[in-house]
């Protein structure tokens, strides 16, 4: 892969990187400590493209760049708060429209107000199921509902967008290109004439995007949404400059893809060789996953996440088995076959 553009804008600032496309950062304030924004000129304004967390430093860095770029519209990839955390505020500050898949609005306000299985309560019961327990999983249910921390309210309306639907912003035409596993319904931008892809999280340049299980639907194989994600995806245009989420900037959207693929089942051959020698649960195989020592109360949650989504697409695939002794789940290689 080929990184185009290494020097970031600072907070507050905004680099070009296409015709008509502006790159700014916002702060996060995590291990992993930044989120990209992008701006597409949109006639006499600007359309944006994901917002960053709900916290005054985004705030700030959003103030010095409205200055220069008054919006006309808000488009969020998907739910999660460091990409539509700010959404209702810039809302109420600009009066602009924002856009973006039903599903991913719908279930954003489903997390906020923790309806039926989207409480905390039922995610770390489920964390439990899976076997994490002591100071981890305690130190997670001290924490209460994270998803309201990062986005504490959201736009009241919004214009849906749909997979396959041409967005005309300004002179050019942004084709929605759906993607899952993920987030539900996340929404990828490919801008036609500006040859670039918007990837949001489903296209990441270093990191791998994280894969979790769903816990209202557990028996969901979002791995296997993400992979089936990915092959739709390899059909885009090979010679797009991909913008991430993450990261940086990059050429070579199809060596990433690969590498992506290669990731995903060097982890499904660690769990299928661990799960042979007798029955496993989810918390007992992070150090097969992870080399280092998951103690961060988020990284926790995402790994979980990670390890539970890779069982469940083994067991989709019939490699695995799942039982439950004790109230905890535990996976073990099918009868019959062999790890690969």
């Amino acid at each position: 892969m080929e990184t185009t553009h290494p020097h970031p804008p600072a907070p507050g600032e905004v680099l070009e990187v296409a015709k008509g496309v502006r790159w700014a950062r916002m702060p996060l304030p995590f291990a992993l400590d930044h989120v990209n924004v992008w701006l597409l000129e949109d006639g006499e304004g600007w359309t944006a493209v994901d917002t960053g967390l709900a916290w005054e430093p985004t705030r700030t860095a959003w103030e010095a760049i409205l200055a220069g770029h008054p919006l006309r519209r808000l488009v969020v990839t998907h739910l999660h708060p460091d990409h539509l955390g700010l959404a209702a505020w810039l809302q109420q500050r600009t009066a602009v429209p924002v856009w973006m898949t039903q599903a991913e609005y719908a279930t954003a306000h489903l997390w906020l107000h923790e309806v039926a299985g989207f409480g905390h309560e039922a995610l770390y019961a489920s964390l439990r199921a899976h076997g994490l327990e002591g100071p981890r999983i305690e130190t997670l249910e001290r924490r209460g509902n994270t998803y309201r921390t990062g986005a504490p309210e959201l736009p009241a309306t919004f214009r849906p967008i749909f997979d396959g639907e041409r967005l005309a912003i300004g002179a050019g035409h942004w084709r929605v290109v759906s993607g899952h596993g993920h987030s539900p319904d996340h929404a990828s931008l490919h801008g036609e004439e500006a040859r670039v892809l918007i990837s949001g999280d489903m296209l990441l340049p270093r990191i791998t995007t994280n894969i979790s299980a769903y816990v209202v639907a557990p028996e969901a194989d979002t791995l296997g949404l993400y992979l089936a994600s990915l092959d739709r995806m390899e059909a885009l245009p090979e010679e797009l400059l991909v913008l991430p989420s993450h990261g940086l900037p990059f050429r070579g959207l199809r060596k990433r893809i690969d590498q992506l693929r290669a990731h995903h089942d060097h982890r499904c051959g660690l769990l299928r060789a661990a799960c042979a020698t007798g029955p496993r649960s989810a918390a007992s195989l992070l150090p097969v996953l992870f080399e280092r020592d998951i103690a961060d109360p988020f990284q926790t949650l995402f790994a979980m996440g990670e390890c539970i989504a890779h069982l469940t697409h083994l067991e989709h695939e019939g490699s695995l088995t799942r039982t439950q002794e004790g109230g905890v789940f535990r996976f073990a290689t099918r009868a019959g076959r062999a790890s690969r």
